[in-house]
């Protein structure tokens, strides 16, 4: 009888301590997550459109590649008249999740659409992640000041924005809601968020793909070869070169920038000069394959060989591009970078191509980001639980060999890569360029 009645005493503190406020937590989160995904993914599915249809009119009309210069200059004036206070783009997001300061103006996601769709539509190299990112950031911290959230909801509220816009834009609600846990400090996972990143990234994933039909990329990998230790031992030259690669795609990034604004004092100007150079190099090439998202190319490095330096090109034009302050993603050229140069090591590298380009496409997109377990998520995602274990040592070893650099910035180093990286501790990548 005693027994049963401290079974009765145990249960109801459970009930009062745990249950009860882990379901009234469920179902705040639940609602927040339904009005904001849909709202995200909603956005996301119109970029999705004027992405598309800013492609095809460049292809049909290619005399707009040389008003390249003309598009950076109105990009870099409307963000230097209008967007000085969100001109960080992804950056200022983390930026804001550490150091709360105030709520991210919601201009940051109709000029970074706006600029997104002009870099396409002229020519730039640009890709869309940073775009929907940064509009589903922005979107989400609205509910911040609306609902009158407390300060660590706003962390959550915009993790949750993040893992709505990297969902939606490319169709992997897994990878989009552990990107928005794992992005925000190198080697560490946010789990206190993970409710409502998973919430969000589902429901705007299904606002976008399902509700508005909006059209994602989808890829093959036809043979995926049995797990042997001669297979998995070949995996790592594959990573490390996938992880140098990245690393070189995110130091070129930032070395353009840092030149442009060194040597062109006026913001307006640099995106006219990078234009100029981009126009005046595509026309030299004499293909448009390096510029735009490259989709086509990344497909059909799936299935037939290519140049062993498309790879280094798209880096080229990429980096340029958003260097001299054009608007867009990395993501998307990360990928063509990956599968092109994946494409390249199969002629030197016994696995097959198709399986390398696929490995490629994310281990890059790691190594670049600091995100492993969401470029594995990734990868299962578009090419099937069959290829993990060989996407997933690519993406660590690509995370590994990147070293302390990437793409973002203002990425703050919560554990080093190995142990006698030790130093790097709590700095900022900023701090290590």
């Amino acid at each position: 009888m005693l027994e049963r009645a401290r079974e009765l005493i145990h249960f109801k503190r459970f009930v009062q301590t745990e249950f009860y406020p882990s379901f009234l937590y469920t179902l705040k989160w639940l609602v927040l997550a339904i009005f904001i995904g849909l709202l995200i993914g909603s956005a996301s599915a119109f970029f999705l459109f004027g992405l598309q249809w800013a492609t095809d009119f460049r292809e049909e009309h290619l005399y707009l590649i040389a008003l390249l210069p003309v598009g950076g200059f109105l990009i870099g004036w409307v963000y230097y008249r209008f967007g000085e206070s969100v001109v960080k783009g992804n950056n200022q997001l983390l930026e804001e999740f550490y150091n709360p300061l105030r709520t991210i103006p919601l201009r940051m996601a109709p000029l970074v659409l706006f600029g997104t769709i002009a870099t396409h539509l002229f020519g730039g190299s640009a890709g869309r992640e940073g775009t929907a990112v940064q509009m589903g950031g922005a979107i989400a911290d609205q509910f911040t000041k609306w609902f009158k959230l407390k300060p660590i909801d706003r962390k959550t509220v915009i993790t949750l924005g993040v893992a709505a816009g990297f969902a939606s834009i490319f169709g992997t609600p897994l990878a989009g809601a552990i990107f928005a846990l794992e992005w925000l400090m190198i080697g560490r996972v946010r789990y206190e968020s993970i409710l409502p990143a998973f919430l969000g990234a589902y429901v705007a994933d299904y606002a976008c793909a399902d509700f508005w039909h909006a059209h994602h990329t989808h890829y093959h990998i036809p043979f995926i070869p049995d797990l042997s230790l001669a297979n998995v031992l070949w995996i790592i030259p594959a990573g490390i070169c996938f992880g140098l690669a990245g690393r070189l795609f995110a130091k070129a990034t930032h070395i353009w920038s840092e030149l442009f604004k060194q040597g062109i004092q006026y913001p307006p100007l640099r995106p006219v000069v990078g234009g100029a150079i981009v126009a005046i190099l595509v026309y030299l090439v004499g293909t448009t394959k390096y510029i735009g998202l490259g989709v086509p190319t990344i497909m059909e490095a799936f299935d037939a060989e290519l140049p062993w330096y498309d790879f280094l090109a798209k880096i080229g034009f990429t980096s340029l591009t958003l260097g001299a302050g054009f608007k867009g993603g990395e993501v998307t050229p990360l990928f063509y970078t990956g599968a092109t140069l994946g494409n390249m090591l199969s002629g030197v590298i016994p696995l097959p191509m198709a399986l390398l380009a696929g490995m490629g496409f994310v281990a890059v997109f790691s190594g670049a980001t600091n995100t492993p377990l969401s470029c594995t998520l990734m990868g299962i995602e578009l090419f099937g639980a069959d290829s993990g274990v060989y996407v997933g040592l690519a993406c660590v070893v690509a995370y590994l060999f990147s070293g302390h650099s990437g793409i973002y910035g203002s990425q703050v180093i919560g554990s080093p890569k190995h142990s006698s990286l030790d130093h790097s501790k709590g700095k900022n990548l900023g701090d290590l360029d």
